[in-house]
This record gives structure tokens, sequence and C-alpha cells, in this order.
């Protein structure tokens, strides 16, 4: 059976873990401060920590942001629920707002909407790879942190302000007062656990810095796991390339069926984060049909706010559309030529 998720994980990896066990430096150390000086050139931001969970390092952005408690946050209803949990037991309001069918991502008209309903900050989820209408959002007027975890290595170009000016790239993670990159077992890039804390900006940084030296060694990343986010990091462009090139198989496939994946980023370039197919049939035929053959699909927010909330939920039509239609196919940089050869196939007979 081809596992729908699997961390990318090769020698490199299993040697910089090692080396950490051999030399008995498996607390916070060298390797942190390694992972952290790389992650600010990787990302370029001003500044990064590295923490042991994404809602430590959302309690850090609260915390740089002074935001008052009960204050209400707009989270996307596709959103992992981490995010909603972590939010209440901060002592905030969580705003849940509604996404777009075609890209799964939240909308300007959306956000406007948590706004009015007292949101005071943005959790912005970038579902699936793929970038949403920041300036648009920028505008808006409140923070806003990026959650990074599923579109690591996506960007926009944008051209310069006239003729004499080239055309600059602004990666994900840049648009944010602060941005967040998961290192969880199933985030694009994996530590095992963990996450990193970033602030694009040079006086954001200096206020985050502050809380990050004050905080205690229980709240920071191990060199154990940092050895593996940082060898991971490494890597990324080699593998985001074979991501790239599997997607794009696999989409070929898709469009000879009625089934369809999520609108790319336009003007831009998105990042690979699963295949996801909206489903124009039931959910439990086209996973029966595809364990028939071998491939194991799960729904692709199964793990989500909607799937938590569910009936519960007002409104976010959209997202409960997607939550019940959309599966997620394997894709990872570890898959066989046959393997690959068995999901084309099935992409293109879906029933």
């Amino acid at each position: 059976m081809i596992q729908t998720y699997s961390s990318t994980i090769r020698r490199k990896e299993m040697d910089a873990v090692l080396t950490c066990m051999v030399d008995e430096k498996i607390g916070p150390g060298e390797m942190t401060q390694r992972l952290v000086s790389f992650s600010r050139e990787f990302f370029s931001v001003d500044g990064a920590v590295a923490l042991r969970s994404p809602a430590i390092a959302l309690k850090y952005a609260f915390k740089a942001l002074d935001l008052p408690k009960e204050s209400g946050v707009i989270l996307s209803a596709l959103a992992p629920l981490w995010q909603f949990q972590a939010v209440e037991d901060l002592g905030y309001t969580p705003l849940i707002v509604d996404v777009a069918l075609d890209t799964g991502l939240v909308t300007e008209e959306s956000l406007e909407q948590g706004i009015r309903q007292g949101g005071r900050v943005i959790i912005l989820s970038e579902t699936m790879g793929n970038l949403p209408d920041i300036s648009a959002i920028q505008s808006l007027g409140i923070p806003v942190i990026e959650d990074i975890s599923q579109s690591v290595g996506a960007f926009r170009e944008l051209p310069g302000k006239d003729e004499t000016e080239t055309s600059v790239i602004k990666k994900a993670g840049t648009y944010g007062t602060f941005s967040i990159v998961g290192l969880e077992e199933k985030d694009i890039v994996t530590a095992g656990g963990g996450a990193l804390l970033m602030a694009p900006g040079r006086r954001e940084w200096i206020i985050l810095k502050r809380f990050a030296e004050e905080a205690p060694g229980t709240d920071i990343l191990p060199d154990l796991n940092s050895a593996l986010a940082y060898i991971q990091l490494k890597e990324f462009v080699k593998n985001e390339s074979r991501r790239q090139e599997l997607f794009s198989a696999f989409q070929k496939a898709l469009m000879t069926g009625r089934h369809k994946t999520f609108m790319r980023t336009q003007s831009g370039e998105s990042a690979v984060y699963g295949f996801p197919v909206v489903l124009d049939s039931g959910f439990k035929d086209v996973k029966s049909y595809a364990s028939r053959k071998g491939i194991e699909v799960q729904q692709a927010f199964s793990n989500t706010i909607v799937s938590f909330l569910d009936e519960n939920l007002d409104g976010c039509i959209n997202a409960k559309s997607l939550f019940l239609r959309t599966a997620v196919f394997p894709l990872y940089p570890r898959l066989g030529n046959s393997q690959v050869t068995s999901i084309i196939k099935v992409l293109g007979t879906l029933p």
C-alpha cells in the first residue's frame, strides 16, 4: 500500500541526528543555532527562533504583538485544529471564516467579516501550498501571522515600482508581521515536532528577540530535532523540484476526468503539499477504488477546524463542502517510478 503521507528522511538526515546522539548533544544548543541562522537566510527574514511546537510559537507571536486577552483572532475554517485550540488555551477568541471553493483560501471579504466581528489579528493559513492575495489582506490594517507549514517555497514575483526597477521575489513567510513554520510530522519540513517563529522585519525582530532570550529551555527546540530540520531545509530545493515534477504529472492525469484540484497561485509559484483532489463524487467510492489499486487516500481536511466544529460551525458553507469532497493522494519525493505510474493510472480513471 502506498501511504498518503511520508516524511522525506534520507541518509543525510539520519547521519545528522545520529551525530547529535553520539556527541550527547540532544538539548537546545549549537545545532539549534545553526538551524536558526540558516532559516534566516533561507526565508529572507530578519530573525527567527526555534520552538518546541507551533502552539508555543503562536504564544510568543501574541506576546510580541502585545495582544490583549479575549481579543478576536481570525482563523480559516480549513486551518489545522491546533490553531483553534491554541487560541482558546491562550485566552483569546477564535473567529472562524469561510474560504473560496476554487483555492481553499480565505478571501478579503471573509476576513473583512471577521474584522467586523471584532478580529484584531489574522492567522493566515496558506492551505495546500497556495498563497492568497497578500496585498489585499495587508491593506486590511491588522497584524497578520502567516502559517507557512504547507507553503514553504511558495513565492510571488512582484513588479518594480517603475521601468528602472527590476522585479522582486517575495517568499512565503515574509508577508506577515510574524510567520510560523510548523516542523511536525506531516508538514513539508519536519523535525519530528516543533516550529520556527520568524520576524520578517527588523522592528518586529527586536521585540520578538527579547522574549526569545527570556524563554525557558523547555520552550526551545532541542538539537536532536533541529538537526533533522536543518538538513531538511538544506535539501529543500531538490525535494521541492521533485514534488513539482510529480504534481505536473498528476494534474495532467486528473484532467482526463471530471474531478479537479485547487487553482494554483496566479502570477507566482505555489508550493506542493500532497495532491488534493476536489471530488465530483463520493469520497468513500474514491477511497475504496484507490485502495483496491494499492493506494491510500485520506480526506485532505480531516484534522482541521471545520472537521472538529462541523455542525456547531455557523456559515462556512464552502469549507464544509471541501471538507466532505476533498481527497489527498500521495505525493512526496521518495515515491518510486512504479508507484508514480500507479497513482497516475488511478487519477486518470477515478469513479
